[in-house]
């Protein structure tokens, strides 16, 4: 099985937890979108797009923020059989009133089932997503949803560098057991 990042706004650096599961597991790459202080729904899902059908065999999303709502997004429009299902760790509420107007293009999210597996990870503090929000977006994707208590937007500035939760829910939504890696860090186009 392949595990595709996909990270959101302004991408996921060095010490994001994305950017450890590709450099401690194996069979990690990520999306590279062209601009990531320049979010734009339709490049952004035609990349995740690309990028999904240039790999072989099973797939599993993994993404954050406004790439949780990009896999959201492709799923909802161009789902591809092969992915067996995604994580969506703390999806930016694009249509809030109050959201960073860079992120505002990435509306509307979708309000309908995902055709696949997912599973919702938000905390009861993110300032990108109500809690309440959350619940509700998981309801509408028929996806399941953990709450992380005071995990703010679960990004590196909150304290989530290396976190082992995450790779532990990749393990059991996707039905793999993830095999560590010699640090190679591994970007798919």
């Amino acid at each position: 099985m392949h595990f595709l990042t996909v990270p959101g706004y302004t991408g996921s650096g060095s010490d994001h937890w994305q950017t450890h599961l590709e450099s401690t597991y194996e069979g990690f790459s990520r999306v590279i979108q062209d601009d990531w202080a320049s979010v734009d729904r339709d490049r952004w899902v035609a990349r995740l797009d690309e990028t999904v059908r240039a790999l072989d065999g099973e797939v599993f999303l993994v993404g954050h923020s406004c790439g949780s709502v990009t896999v959201a997004q492709w799923a909802a429009t161009r789902f591809d059989r092969r992915v067996v299902g995604g994580l969506l760790v703390a999806p930016a509420d694009v249509e809030a009133p109050d959201t960073l107007p860079a992120i505002k293009p990435q509306a509307p999210l979708p309000a309908t089932a995902l055709p696949m597996a997912s599973h919702l990870v938000v905390s009861d503090n993110d300032p990108f997503l109500s809690l309440e929000r959350g619940r509700a977006l998981a309801k509408t994707w028929g996806s399941t949803v953990d709450v992380v208590p005071g995990g703010g937007h679960l990004a590196t500035r909150d304290g989530y560098g290396p976190w082992d939760h995450v790779a532990r829910l990749i393990e059991r939504y996707s039905g793999t057991t993830l095999e560590t890696t010699e640090g190679r860090v591994r970007f798919a186009r």
